[in-house]
C-alpha cells in the first residue's frame, strides 16, 4: 500500500515506516502530525485518486529531526 500526499507544494509518494524530508512544517521532533492533502492511495488492485484529494482520507507521520531555516 502506498499513498501520494502533498506537503509544502510538493508531492511525495509514502508507505508505511518510510522516511522522508519536508519542508515548511512547523513541529519539533518527536510531533504526531497529520497531512490530510491525499492525492491518490493504492492498495493491491485497487486505485482511489482524489479529485484532487480524497476527502476523509490522512497520513498520519511523526517527526524525527527538525532542521534550522535559512535566514
Amino acid at each position: 500500500m502506498y499513498a501520494v500526499i502533498r506537503s509544502g507544494g510538493k508531492q511525495y509518494k509514502v508507505s508505511k515506516d518510510d522516511i522522508i524530508s519536508v519542508e515548511k512544517l512547523t513541529a519539533e521532533a518527536g510531533d504526531k502530525i497529520s497531512l490530510d492533502e491525499v492525492l491518490m492511495i493504492s492498495e493491491k488492485d485497487n486505485l482511489i485518486i482524489g479529485d484532487p484529494i480524497i476527502k476523509g482520507a490522512t497520513a498520519v507521520s511523526y517527526t524525527h529531526l527538525t532542521l534550522p531555516t535559512k535566514a
